[in-house]
């Protein structure tokens, strides 16, 4: 991990805006090495494999900064249930959903979970009553998500519909996850990240061995070279530079990837696969682009 103290101002614009856009970039084309890898990999192991790798380098990373895991088990608890919503459900259903829609999609529909997340923020009691540019950008993104599932929904349940359903799913996941990770103020950030990718690892490979028995399997070198990608840049290269930018430009600033994220995304499945950047998709993403700026921008008055 890098030193705490606060970088040289004239330095600190181009290296933080550099690692910010590296960020958006290794999240956004996630999804296009999901859908690359979910080629000749089951969904179950590859995130198996994903949690393993990313899990290993993570807890790497941790002892080279001389720290260890807790042994408290309550905290081990919470590690296990963010793991659950953070990893375990979201990634597998994102793999499962990506054999039959394209990583466009997926990465537009994903990027509402700041949108569910203050949903979820408004319903619970006691929290701070929501002002109409947030109401409003609500509005915005779940309209974007109805416009992008919409026209399939007319047309009956199909294996589209139940797809997208499977990443609204992943995004409500995601959701939980952010609101219970305040369960995790006071504690080095590096620890929750690498324990729940451990506490996903327990649950995911031994659901691999048991559903798609993972020595049977015959996968290409492109799944293999995009799983490897996935889960040391995507996964643990990610967290770290996440949890850099969380210390040098706070909570706000790191949150402005989103905004990077999703064209970087929809951009690398049309890139890489060849896939087609519909009407319907576009208007799915600028609607819901605008209702996650309208939550996470704050009020001029504390920007």
């Amino acid at each position: 991990m890098t030193s705490t103290s606060t970088p040289l101002p004239s330095r600190l614009p181009l290296l933080e805006l550099f690692l910010l856009l590296t960020l958006a970039t290794l999240w956004g084309s996630s999804y296009t090495l999901i859908k690359i890898a979910v080629g000749t990999i089951p969904p179950v192991t590859l995130m198996a494999v994903r949690t393993v790798l990313a899990g290993g380098v993570l807890y790497g990373l941790m002892r080279m900064s001389g720290q260890e895991f807790p042994r408290d088990p309550a905290l081990w608890r919470k590690f296990g249930f963010q793991a659950l919503m953070n990893s375990v459900l979201p990634f597998t259903l994102i793999a499962w959903a990506e054999q039959t829609v394209t990583a466009g999609v997926a990465t537009i529909i994903n990027s509402a979970a700041p949108i569910l997340t203050f949903v979820l923020l408004w319903l619970l009691p006691g929290h701070e009553p929501a002002t109409f540019r947030k109401l409003a950008g609500t509005l915005l993104g779940l309209a974007g998500i109805v416009v992008l599932i919409g026209p399939e929904a007319a047309q009956g349940f199909g294996e589209g519909i139940a797809a997208q359903a499977a990443l609204v799913a992943a995004t409500l996941c995601y959701a939980v996850a952010a609101i219970y990770g305040r369960n995790f103020k006071g504690v080095n950030a590096m620890l929750p990240a690498a324990g729940s990718m451990v506490c996903g690892a327990v649950v995911l490979v031994p659901a691999s061995l048991l559903i798609d028995r993972p020595w049977t399997l015959t996968p290409s070198a492109a799944s293999m070279g995009a799983t490897l990608l996935l889960a040391l840049f995507s996964t643990a290269l990610a967290f770290v530079i996440y949890f850099r930018l969380l210390k040098t430009l706070g909570p706000v600033g790191t949150t402005s990837q989103a905004y990077l994220r999703v064209p970087i995304g929809v951009c690398a499945g049309a890139l890489f696969l060849g896939e087609a950047i519909s009407a319907t998709a576009l208007a799915g993403l600028v609607l819901v682009m605008a209702g996650v700026a309208a939550i996470t921008t704050p009020a001029r008055g504390r920007a």
